[in-house]
This record gives C-alpha cells, sequence and structure tokens, in this order.
C-alpha cells in the first residue's frame, strides 16, 4: 500500500508523516517550503508519477484549491480522499471525479487531529491510520457526511472568533474598547483568552479561513438556512492582521 500525498501543507504533512505505509509526493511546481515539510516522504516529480504510484491519493489542501488539485489528477482509479474544508456539495462534486471517493474532514490541529471519514471506503481508509496519532473515524457511507462534521463544527469555531473580532472592532470604533474589555473580565472572562486566540489565529492564517467561511456559507445556503453569518465572517478574515483597512 502507498499512499500519495498532494500540495503537502503544514497539516497534509502532519497527517500523512503518522502513516505506517510508504507515502510518495510530487515536488514540480511546488515551493522550497513545501518540500522542507514533505523531506520525510518519497517525492516522485510529478502528479502524474504520482497516479502511477500510489493506491490512495490523500489532498489537505487550502479550500479553496480542492477542485483544481482534484482535477490534477482526475481519472485516478485508487481511492482519492479528499480531506479538505469545504461544503457537502462541493466534497461530492469533487469526488464524482473519481470511481472510488472518500470525503474527509479534519478537526483540531496538526499534534492530535481527528479524520472524519465518509464514503464506501471510509472504513479502509479508517485503519491506514490505526494505531497512530491521527484519531481516525469513519461515520457514515454518505459521500459529505465527514465535510458536514467539519462545516458544522468550524461554522462555531472559527465562525464565533470572526464575530469576537468584528465586535471588538465596534467598540474600538465607537470609543468604548476599554470599557467592553472590562466588562468581559468581569462577567464573561473565557471571552478574553478567546479574542487573543482568534487576534493570533487570524494574524498567522486567517487567509485559509476566507475560502472555508465561504464554503461554511453555501453549506447553509443549500438548505435554505441563513448564510450571512459565515459570509460576514469571510469578510472579517480578509482584514490584513485581522483589522479592516
Amino acid at each position: 500500500m502507498i499512499v500519495g500525498l498532494l500540495h503537502p501543507g503544514e497539516m497534509g504533512a502532519a497527517v500523512a508523516g503518522q502513516l505506517p505505509v510508504p507515502v510518495v509526493w510530487a515536488s514540480e511546481g511546488r515551493s522550497q517550503e513545501t518540500g522542507r515539510r514533505a523531506e520525510v516522504f518519497e517525492d516522485v516529480g510529478t502528479a502524474d508519477a504520482l497516479v502511477a504510484r500510489a493506491d490512495v491519493i490523500l489532498s489537505i489542501c487550502p479550500p479553496h484549491a480542492a477542485r483544481e488539485v482534484a482535477g490534477s489528477v482526475a481519472g485516478f482509479e485508487g481511492i482519492y480522499v479528499d480531506a479538505n474544508a469545504i461544503a457537502p456539495a462541493t466534497a461530492r462534486a469533487v469526488l464524482s471525479l473519481f470511481a472510488r471517493g472518500v470525503d474527509g474532514g479534519i478537526v483540531g490541529g496538526p499534534s492530535a487531529p481527528r479524520l472524519y471519514l465518509s464514503g464506501a471506503d471510509a472504513p479502509a481508509v479508517a485503519e491506514l491510520f490505526a494505531g497512530t496519532g491521527v484519531d481516525a473515524r469513519a461515520v457514515s457511507e454518505d459521500l459529505g457526511a465527514a465535510s458536514a462534521v467539519k462545516v458544522t463544527y468550524a461554522a462555531w469555531s472559527k465562525g464565533t472568533a470572526a464575530m469576537l473580532l468584528d465586535i471588538v472592532e465596534l467598540a474600538r470604533a465607537e470609543g468604548v474598547e476599554g470599557a467592553l474589555l472590562a466588562e468581559w473580565e468581569d462577567s464573561i472572562p473565557e471571552l478574553l483568552a478567546r479574542l487573543e486566540s482568534a487576534r493570533r489565529s487570524a494574524d498567522a492564517k486567517g487567509w485559509r479561513w476566507i475560502g472555508e467561511m465561504e464554503e461554511i456559507a453555501a453549506a447553509f445556503a443549500a438548505h435554505e438556512l441563513p448564510d450571512g453569518f459565515h459570509r460576514a465572517a469571510a469578510e472579517v478574515y480578509r482584514w490584513p492582521q485581522g483589522v479592516p483597512s
């Protein structure tokens, strides 16, 4: 069994690095930084070579790139695992390019991620991670179910972080930021730590969350639920350094 890893970012390299089977990747067109993250894997050069070698392909990339990344290996005959932060409908569209597709959604950080999986081959993919630091959970045979878990989780965790950043900017614009923070310290002290965490995360990787918030909004809209919360969150994450221009 050989696993091919597409576009290894921080999370992708961490997840694939847990696998007890050989992992290959393709360096063509990738940056030196990506190469450093992927140095423990075998470099096969090109996407075509990766397709020829791999039994399973794992895609973990920024959500806005999920379709393009899948298209680069369309027609792959093994199991294609899309573990990106995308709406269930987007996941089903991506996986329609493959005869054997598994939907995935990652919750948690690179050090101890939970990998939710759905689709007919989800148990087989989960078994690859047995005994590793990745908690792989097959939740359904229905494609899109794993992405639904991820979307609903991040709708709260990252959506409310954006709301906090937005609220503080309003208080600052009205000249009452100090009074608001003092009130939070008295009545909801945990919000101060949450705010600082939101700021740090937005500074470091808010750019990745723009597409994720848009995918979450699309998931709500698909069920005729209000989607404005997360479209607004996408706008917050567009602010440079978490502050509107």
